[in-house]
């Protein structure tokens, strides 16, 4: 494979693993807080749960890939640095750094996972809170940053992303919506 192929192959897998991220964390995002209500939609709680782990898992994954194959394609010009201490890159410090603060966020949403029941349910649901400054931040870098930035079929990805959310996000914050503990804990009295 020539050198110029390889870099094409790397700019591709980074742009759209890094879209597939925010389209699967979209479905991550809605699906937590459907499984919050404690309420049979379309699968049992347990299901909705796994779907969640799922999306999670597979939106991490596909942020990874993301940084990697960018930190790898010599045309990004992207450097350890930069992932790692936000606004700090050479090349659009704004969007590339709201990409980092994902980033940072993502990881302790993760960590706080992994360590779940070490922290208690109180440490975890605060820290698990950051998934929603995580998702609109990734989104504005996403909208910012990259040779698609502003592309009809980028901005029709993201809209339907935001609609669904902002959905999600009004049914959350809607009186109609009963956490899971509140309805243990009336079936239980």
């Amino acid at each position: 494979m020539s050198h110029e192929a390889l870099t094409q192959a790397l700019w591709a897998f980074g742009r759209g693993s890094g879209v597939a991220a925010l389209v699967v964390s979209t479905v991550a995002v809605v699906v937590g807080i459907a499984a919050r209500s404690g309420r049979a939609i379309t699968l049992p709680r347990s299901g909705i749960a796994e779907l969640h782990r799922g999306a999670s898992l597979i939106a991490c994954a596909l942020v990874a890939i993301h940084v990697v194959t960018l930190l790898a394609d010599p045309d990004a010009q992207l450097r350890l640095i930069d992932i790692l201490v936000p606004f700090a890159a050479d090349y659009r410090p704004l969007w590339l750094g709201l990409g980092t603060v994902a980033v940072d966020l993502l990881i302790a949403v993760v960590v706080s996972a992994l360590l779940r029941h070490r922290l208690g349910p109180r440490v975890f649901r605060l820290i698990h809170w950051a998934a929603y400054g995580l998702w609109p931040v990734a989104l504005v870098h996403a909208l910012g940053t990259g040779t698609d930035a502003g592309r009809p079929w980028l901005l029709a990805i993201a809209g339907v992303c935001v609609v669904a959310v902002a959905g999600a996000v009004t049914w959350r914050a809607g009186a109609n919506f009963t956490e899971f503990g509140r309805i243990q804990r009336r079936s239980v009295r």
